[in-house]
């Protein structure tokens, strides 16, 4: 990788945080919290968030706000949390063993939005921020589950987002839309969760920028063939981040404001109710952020927020062929390059 006069003065930056790093990306994520819910009650024009502020005996805290019964959307909560602490969890202490003997602070808002109308796609964000002693990181990312998908729709979200990275590194994109393919894929049904999106994670300045577990798959391909890029300071990637968490209501709400009047039948409620089930299943079975959340004691109806109010199993499904249930899978829930994708002639 060629490495720019810019580029090499950025690499002699300081990686370490601002004196007031804390306070500062606390404020940020307070401020997505804010923006977000806003703009969610404008668009559903028919319930508020009801919040519950909720403190930590260890230390910390945090905002939940739910929204129920909404006109479009049935269940959705965006949370902010802070919580700090002496003891590391497990989770952390496996990435990082340096950070033994350090109290940990860990910052963040997340989301999870359940429509009612199957025609609009369940969504997910989620920026964090963690500093425990010399040991600090930025993680997160923004992905789309549809049931009733839409190509152009598919498209938007990624183009936004990959519009957000490219303003910071072109290669963040290309790695972290693969990462998010990878992260959110559900082993036991060898299937993608949903359209993807972004993920990344221990982003410290250092290193390759992927940072994941699957380093024979191809965020961890691509990310080595790019080598290790010029040091990124820690006000680089804050900026990033912010740039990433204030993409999402311009990524999503288009679609949303768009689809949320469709007509639908039972049918289509009865699959979108099944396929719901998919997101309960890597909630509780892979996502990183359950577990940090209930390992680290944080509030148990803030974590599992992002549970869908109403699913159903069924035994054995097999969509029929040539059907939109059928399409979904064939197409919709296999890597694709959206930000790239042309409607047809």
């Amino acid at each position: 990788m060629t490495v720019s006069p810019i580029d090499a003065i950025s690499s002699q930056k300081s990686s370490q945080p601002s004196a007031n790093s804390k306070a500062r990306v606390k404020e940020f994520m307070q401020q997505l919290q804010d923006e977000i819910c806003t703009a969610l009650e404008q668009l559903d024009a028919g319930n508020t968030f009801q919040e519950d502020s909720w403190e930590r005996e260890e230390g910390g805290g945090g905002r939940s706000r739910v929204l129920r019964e909404g006109n479009v959307f049935e269940q959705g909560g965006v949370n902010f949390s802070e919580v700090w602490g002496e003891q590391l969890p497990p989770s952390i202490l496996k990435q990082r063993p340096e950070a033994d003997g350090h109290g940990f602070f860990a910052t963040g808002t997340s989301m999870v939005l359940h429509p009612r109308n199957p025609y609009v796609p369940t969504v997910h964000l989620n920026y964090r921020y963690f500093e425990a002693g010399p040991v600090w990181w930025f993680g997160g990312g923004a992905d789309l589950t549809p049931y009733y998908p839409f190509a152009e729709d598919a498209a938007h979200f990624h183009r936004t987002f990959k519009g957000a990275c490219d303003r910071h590194n072109s290669h963040y994109y290309k790695v972290f839309k693969r990462w998010c393919d990878e992260y959110f894929y559900l082993k036991h049904r060898q299937e993608m969760r949903g359209v993807g999106g972004l993920f990344f994670d221990y982003q410290d300045g250092r290193g390759e920028l992927y940072r994941g577990p699957h380093v024979d798959k191809s965020a961890a391909a691509y990310s080595k063939e790019l080598g290790v890029p010029p040091q990124r300071s820690w006000e680089e990637l804050f900026a990033f981040v912010t740039d990433c968490g204030r993409s999402f209501l311009p990524a999503y709400l288009p679609i949303a404001q768009k689809r949320h009047q469709t007509e639908y039948r039972d049918r289509e409620r009865n699959f979108q109710l099944y396929r719901r089930g998919r997101y309960v299943e890597f909630n509780l079975v892979y996502d990183r952020g359950t577990i940090f959340g209930l390992q680290t004691n944080g509030r148990t109806e803030s974590i599992l927020m992002s549970l869908p109010p109403l699913v159903r199993w069924e035994y054995g499904y097999q969509p029929q062929p040539n059907t939109p249930e059928a399409e979904l899978y064939e197409v919709f829930l296999k890597p694709q390059d959206w930000a790239n994708w042309q409607p047809s002639a």
